[in-house]
C-alpha cells in the first residue's frame, strides 16, 4: 500500500450559481455570467490543506487482454427508425447514454416516443418513457395520434429520481426515455431542479445504472437561446452519444445532427418529416429542395449540399428587385447573409454585367434547408446573375463552388459524392472547380458532363451555353 501525509481538510463558505455553475467571490443578486437573478446560492466546500491519502486496493475484475474480451454486449440494437440508426451509426447500445437537445416544439417528444414503440414491439424488451413535464394521459393522447400503443411500453410522470429508480426496478426496461433531464431531482443535492449541481448529479446516476444493467437511455435536454445544450458543459462529457434535433417551425423538415457518437461517425444527419400524424423518416430527402418548373424560370440555380456525410440536391432562388434610393435590402432565408453580401460585391466588381449596389436582392432555398457551407456561393452567384440579366439556367444543370474575393472558383470537398447524387437526380452538366473534374474525382458519373470554370466569369459564359444548348 502507497501512501501520502495524511491532511485535514478545512470548511469554508463559497458562492456559485446554480444556473450556469459560476463562481463569484461573494454574494449577489444577479449572476455576472448569466444574468439569472436568485441564483446565487451559498454552499460549504472543503479544501485539503495538504496532502491526501492514496491507497492501492484490489479490483473488482481484472485487467484482461483486448482479444479476449467480447464486443458482443456493445452491439447495436436497432430501434426501427431508419434516419436515427443511421446517425446513431446502427442503432442504440445497451447501456449507452444519448442525450438529444432541441429547441421547445420541435418534436422531440415525439419522435423518441415513436421510438420507444418501436424498440418495444422489435427489440423484446420493455421501454419506460419517464416524463417529467407532461402528465400520462397526455402522453398517452399523442401515443394514440401517433399509433404508438404497444403492452411492452410503459408511461411514468415523475419529478424524483429515486423514484425513477423505483420504475426501473419494477418494469426492468431495455430502453429508458427521460423527458427531460431538467426536470427531475436528486434528493439530497443542492440547487433547483435544471441547476448545475442537479443536473451532474442526475445524469452521472443514470449513467452509472445504465452502465450497470446494460440499459439504453435517451436524455431529453433543453437549448440555451443561442441553441447549446442548456446545463453544464460536462454534461455532454457524461453521455456516449449528444445528438441535436432541429428544425424550422414553418418548415415540415426536421435534422437530427449528431455531435458526439463514441459508436459511429459524429458528423451523420438524420432527415424526418414532421406531419400531422407524427414524424417520419426521409431517406430520399433531395426532393423537398427542388421546385419542378414546366419551364425553366430566371433566377434560380442548384447546387448540392454537404449535411454531414449526405450529398443533398438543394436549389437556390433570387430575386432582383428596382432601383431604390439609398440602401437596398439584402434579405436571406436558408442562406448566409454575410456570403451573399461578399457574392454581390464579387459579381459586381468581377463581371461587370451587373449593377447591383443600388437594388433590392432577395435569395432563399427551397424546402426549408439552411446553406451555411462555402459550396454554395457558385449556386448563389449563377441565381443572382440570372434574375438580374434574365437568363434561366437549364433545367439540368447544377453548380459547385467557392467564391473567392478575385471572382475565382474554389475547390470543395466531397466532389464525387456530391455529383453521383446529383446524376442519380437527372442532372446533366456541372460546374465544378478546376482539378475538380474526371481526373480528381476518380472519373465523371455516368451520363454527365463535367465543366470545369476557374472564375465567375467562366462559370456564366457556360452556364449561358449549357441553358442555350437545353433551348
Amino acid at each position: 500500500m502507497t501512501t501520502s501525509r495524511s491532511s485535514a481538510k478545512a470548511p469554508r463558505t463559497a458562492y456559485v450559481c446554480d444556473a450556469c455553475g459560476h463562481q463569484p467571490p461573494k454574494w449577489v443578486g444577479r449572476c455576472s455570467e448569466c444574468g439569472e437573478w436568485g441564483s446565487v446560492i451559498e454552499s460549504t466546500v472543503t479544501v485539503p490543506v495538504s496532502g491526501r491519502v492514496v491507497s492501492s486496493r484490489m479490483p473488482a475484475e481484472p485487467a484482461r487482454p483486448i482479444a479476449q474480451i467480447s464486443a458482443a454486449p456493445a452491439r447495436a440494437v436497432a430501434t426501427g427508425v431508419g434516419e436515427l440508426d443511421r446517425v446513431l451509426g446502427g442503432g442504440l447500445v445497451p447501456g449507452a447514454v444519448v442525450l438529444l437537445a432541441g429547441e421547445p416544439g420541435v418534436g422531440k417528444s415525439t419522435l423518441l416516443l415513436d421510438v420507444a414503440q418501436q424498440w418495444a414491439a422489435g427489440a423484446g424488451t420493455p421501454s419506460l418513457v419517464v416524463s417529467g413535464e407532461e402528465s400520462v394521459s397526455q402522453v398517452r393522447l399523442r401515443a394514440e395520434r401517433l399509433g404508438a400503443l404497444h403492452e411492452k411500453l410503459y408511461l411514468a410522470s415523475e419529478n424524483d429520481l429515486g423514484t425513477v429508480i423505483g420504475h426501473l426496478d419494477a418494469v426492468r426496461p431495455g430502453l429508458l426515455v427521460l423527458d427531460s433531464v431538467q426536470t427531475v431531482s436528486a434528493p439530497g443535492t443542492e440547487g433547483v431542479p435544471g441547476g448545475v449541481t442537479q443536473v451532474r448529479a442526475v445524469t452521472a446516476a443514470l449513467v452509472a445504472i445504465a452502465k450497470e444493467r446494460g440499459i439504453a437511455t435517451v436524455l431529453v435536454g433543453h437549448v440555451t437561446k443561442d441553441g447549446q445544450v442548456a446545463g453544464p458543459r460536462v454534461l455532454e462529457h457524461l453521455v456516449d452519444v449528444v445528438l441535436h434535433f432541429e428544425g424550422d417551425k414553418h418548415s415540415s423538415l426536421r435534422l437530427v445532427r449528431g455531435v458526439k457518437n463514441r459508436f459511429g461517425a459524429a458528423d451523420e444527419v438524420g432527415c424526418f418529416e414532421m406531419h400531422e400524424g407524427g414524424i417520419t423518416s426521409l431517406p430520399d430527402p433531395s426532393g423537398l429542395f427542388l421546385t419542378r418548373y414546366l419551364e425553366p424560370v430566371p433566377g434560380t440555380c442548384v447546387t448540392v449540399a454537404m449535411e454531414g456525410r449526405r450529398a443533398l440536391v438543394t436549389e437556390v432562388q433570387a430575386l432582383i428587385g428596382a432601383e431604390v434610393q439609398g440602401s437596398p435590402r439584402r434579405t436571406v432565408s436558408g442562406l448566409d447573409s454575410a456570403r451573399l453580401a461578399m457574392v454581390l460585391a464579387v459579381l459586381e466588381r468581377r463581371t461587370k454585367q451587373l449593377k447591383l449596389y443600388n437594388r433590392e436582392v432577395f435569395a432563399a432555398t427551397v424546402g426549408g434547408i439552411r446553406l451555411t457551407e462555402p459550396s454554395a456561393d457558385l449556386a448563389m452567384a449563377l441565381a443572382v446573375a440570372s434574375g438580374g440579366l434574365d437568363l434561366a439556367m437549364a433545367p439540368h444543370l447544377v453548380a459547385i463552388g467557392e467564391v473567392g474575393l478575385t471572382g475565382e472558383i474554389r475547390r470543395v470537398g466531397a466532389v464525387g459524392r456530391r455529383l453521383s447524387e446529383a446524376a442519380r437526380l437527372g442532372f446533366k452538366v456541372a460546374l465544378v472547380p478546376p482539378g475538380c473534374g474526371p481526373d480528381g474525382t476518380g472519373g465523371a458519373p455516368k451520363g454527365m458532363e463535367i465543366v470545369e470554370v476557374g472564375n465567375l466569369q467562366a462559370a456564366l459564359q457556360s452556364a449561358a451555353r449549357a441553358s442555350a444548348a437545353a433551348q
